[in-house]
């Protein structure tokens, strides 16, 4: 069945838009720096690592190891669990016995009003003697690992460039249908809206930070009053470096690859999670998801409706175009070899409703849900 066509405005408008990413995409992966070569010596600055976890059993402890393997004498970790029902707990307490020296774990069982679980979880770590004698902090979530050499990767960075703070972008690493497809683009649809350039410009006001890796110096994260200062942000690691960055400090960024990475979902369920907990963690997103419903509803099934209506040569250029530029963000960001889901990225349309939704429902409802738990905003 042919739908009665439409303008030739309409397509014209839509393949000028993927120019606009085409040039953005390429941007991005012009301006993205990669770490420096490890500093060498004992001349690493000291560091408490602190990672929140709830329910993470699946990638936890291969995480905590990674980074229980850095290779630096001045590394402590505190390691807060927010009430984990799913085993990880037995895991943390299994960890802590082996590597007393440098692990601490905390377990919290009561969320206090005012408070998301991930930023009280922060704070708690923070307020630890590990973390007060460090001279830097490290906020990494439950399931992002690293090589042995990163920390000292990450300090020559900020010696060579400069920052108070350094923000990693990770590698994905994704297995499963629906994780192959909707994952890429996902982290596409991230990247246009960061600029390398603008996030290390000191007189910009543009800052980016990433919930897998932000190195801040404890003396500037206690001068913006921490994860206390803003308690109920849901977009917590943006936030963090919005405030840094707002009150003088320098934002570093670099790319992870290969040296950080993560498995950002386990299957349908959890991916539709995960964007359930952020796409609409900006304050005033809620007026606006009609909009963005419609308009990811639109844009993602662009190729299918232009046929229907008439301009079908307009959806399979749409439909070539974006598969590669999906493809050379992964290969820059993840290393990873050619994908033919890549191509399927029309279907991302799927999760990403869903997830629209729902998140829409949780803000109509007046709480934030994440991993089994739902916090009140009001």
């Amino acid at each position: 069945m042919v739908l009665p066509s439409v303008s030739l405005v309409v397509p014209c408008l839509l393949l000028g838009l993927v120019a606009v990413e085409w040039w953005l995409t390429v941007d991005r992966v012009r301006q993205m720096r990669d770490l420096r070569e490890p500093l060498q010596g004992d001349t690493v600055p000291t560091v408490c690592l602190c990672m929140p976890v709830r329910n993470e059993v699946q990638e936890v402890g291969s995480a905590l190891d990674s980074w229980l393997q850095q290779d630096i004498p001045g590394l402590h970790i505190v390691v807060v669990d927010d009430g984990s029902t799913d085993g990880s707990a037995a895991l943390l307490k299994a960890r802590g016995i082996a590597f007393p020296e440098r692990l601490r774990v905390l377990r919290n069982e009561v969320l206090p009003p005012g408070w998301l679980g991930k930023n009280h979880a922060l704070h708690l770590a923070i307020q630890q003697p590990q973390a007060r004698a460090a001279e830097w902090l490290l906020f990494v979530d439950a399931d992002i690992h690293a090589q042995p050499d990163l920390l000292r990767r990450a300090f020559a960075h900020l010696e060579a460039q400069g920052g108070d703070f350094l923000a990693l972008w990770p590698a994905m690493v994704v297995a499963g249908f629906w994780e192959r497809i909707a994952i890429p683009v996902a982290f596409l649809l991230i990247l246009w809206g960061v600029s390398p350039r603008r996030v290390q410009d000191p007189t910009s006001r543009f800052a980016f930070g990433a919930g897998a890796f932000i190195l801040v110096r404890r003396a500037a994260y206690d001068a913006i009053g921490g994860h206390a200062a803003a308690p109920m942000t849901a977009i917590d690691d943006v936030g963090l470096a919005l405030r840094l960055k707002r009150a003088g400090y320098g934002n570093a960024l670099a790319a992870g690859v290969p040296h950080l990475w993560l498995r950002p979902a386990h299957g349908f369920r959890e991916l539709v999670a995960s964007l359930r907990k952020n796409v609409l963690g900006l304050p005033g997103m809620l007026v606006l998801a009609p909009i963005l419903f419609l308009l990811v509803a639109t844009l993602f099934t662009a190729p299918f409706w232009l046929a229907l209506v008439g301009h079908g040569w307009a959806g399979l250029l749409l439909w070539l175009a974006v598969t590669p530029m999906i493809g050379l963000a992964q290969h820059r960001f993840s290393g990873v070899p050619l994908d033919w889901h890549w191509a399927l990225w029309p279907l991302a349309v799927v999760p990403t409703l869903g997830a629209i939704a729902l998140a829409t429902w949780d803000r109509v409802k007046g709480v934030n849900r994440w991993r089994g738990r739902d916090v009140s905003l009001r």
